[in-house]
């Protein structure tokens, strides 16, 4: 039987190396989903394979209930062995603005590709996670959903809404040797902050540096690992010192 991890957004930034990560520590066979980027998701692939693993492509967009499950389906039922053992959530955008400016859809938007997002994915694995008697799952939420960022309301509703079910689920399938926790990245390089003014906000941070995407996959790969099968329901913040 085929061990497999699914990581949703891994086509850039910490999705990215969560997904080659995975293949190298854990040596599984990585599903890479994505939404858009055709180009970016074949050299994770590529990456992967190039360090000797094994990965395919699984293009959905995770906010889209409908879509996830019949590609989920189709999937599961055109790879009878293969087990998908390991969910990383990773899916993400941000639309930041302050709330009296900030556009309904726009918070829509952010919420349902990062919480709502969650949940259709995991709802349709959770079953088979259960069934196996196993299963690691890592919702990547962030600093946003811990302290609260200002125009960052609907990216900190998400992803506090996150850390929550992460939370509840947990306790809901412990009993399963199933682990359910959450990673918190604070300024980590990557599309996401390419904006921001990293000189200013790198004094904010302890260690005075950002983060890197490898650092939070290293973190991940430990989660999703035998390593880790005492810990659960936990939000592990990675953040230089930032906010604990």
């Amino acid at each position: 039987m085929r061990k497999c991890a699914l990581v949703t957004g891994g086509s850039r930034g910490i999705g990215r190396a969560v997904a080659v990560t995975l293949a190298a520590d854990l040596g599984v066979h990585v599903v890479i989903n994505y939404a858009s980027n055709d180009d970016a998701a074949n050299e994770t692939k590529r990456l992967i394979e190039e360090n000797g693993g094994t990965a395919e492509l699984l293009k959905f967009q995770v906010q889209n209930h409908d879509e996830v499950q019949s590609k989920l389906t189709a999937w599961l039922d055109a790879n009878k062995e293969s087990k998908i053992e390991i969910l990383v959530n990773n899916a993400g955008i941000t639309r930041d603005n302050l709330m009296v400016f900030m556009e309904e859809r726009d918070f829509d938007d952010v919420v349902n590709t990062s919480l709502k997002g969650m949940y259709n994915v995991t709802r349709h694995l959770l079953q088979h996670f259960v069934r196996n008697r196993y299963g690691r799952i890592v919702n990547v939420a962030s600093l946003s959903g811990l302290k609260g960022v200002p125009g960052q309301v609907n990216y900190s509703a998400a992803k506090g809404g996150m850390i929550a079910a992460t939370k509840a689920l947990s306790q809901e399938i412990a009993k399963r040797k199933i682990t359910v926790n959450a990673v918190a990245p604070g300024f980590i390089t990557s599309d996401m902050t390419q904006d921001l003014n990293e000189d200013e906000l790198k004094r904010m941070v302890p260690m005075n540096r950002f983060g890197n995407p490898q650092e939070v996959a290293d973190l991940v790969s430990f989660l999703a690992s035998d390593k880790a099968a005492y810990i659960t329901g936990e939000v592990i913040n990675i953040n230089g010192g930032l906010y604990s």
